[in-house]
Parts: structure tokens; sequence; C-alpha cells
């Protein structure tokens, strides 16, 4: 198997009201069948609602900064080095907090034998 390189400075960042983020791990950029690899960012005021369908799995992980994960209504302080799997059809919403922006992977895949 070859190993393939990605520059993920070089792809092309979205900007949305929930933050920006940029696929890194895909079908298209390295053959990754129903995987999906993104880096989010957030800043001052904004709230990223990461949901699974009843098709897959995902788990989410703080990079860099602080922030409020909810999950079922309950809040949690994270920060740097903090995770969160949610399976299928679960949902949370991951709001900025602190001074420094926010830089989560999030990584979504299908649910085991789906």
């Amino acid at each position: 198997m070859a190993n393939t390189y990605i520059d993920t400075n070089k792809l092309p960042h979205t900007t949305t009201p929930a933050g920006e983020y940029v696929e890194v791990l895909n079908d298209a950029l390295c053959g990754a069948k129903n995987v999906v690899g993104t880096l989010r960012w957030l800043t001052s005021g904004q709230t990223y609602d990461a949901v699974c369908d009843a098709r897959t799995n995902q788990l989410l992980y703080l990079m860099e900064g602080e922030a409020t994960v909810t999950v079922n209504t309950k809040a949690h302080e994270v920060a740097k080095g903090n995770g969160i799997y949610l399976g299928p059809s679960e949902s949370a919403s991951i709001a900025h907090r602190g001074t420094a922006p926010v830089k989560l992977f999030q990584l979504v895949v299908p649910k085991q034998g789906a």
C-alpha cells in the first residue's frame, strides 16, 4: 500500500457561521471509503452541532483551545486533549470558550455492519 501525503494547509477551507472547516481525509484525497476526517476551528461566539445519523459514528478530539461540550443537556468544560465519541443517532454541541481559537479533529465512520 502506498502512502499518501496530504498538505492540509493547501486544502480549501470553508467558512460558515458554525466556524471554519476543511476535509483532510476522504475518498477523493486518499481513497478513504466511507470515512471523512475534518479539521474545524471555532472562535468567540461560534458553536458547532455534531450530529450522527443512524448509520454513522463520530469521534471529536480537541486539539487546541477550550470549549463547552453539551451532550443530553449536560455541559462539560473541556480543553486540549479531550475527546467525545458519538454513536449512531447521538449528537453534541461544541461551543468556543476561552480566548484562543478551538481546533477540533472530527472523524466520521460508518456504523459497524452498515
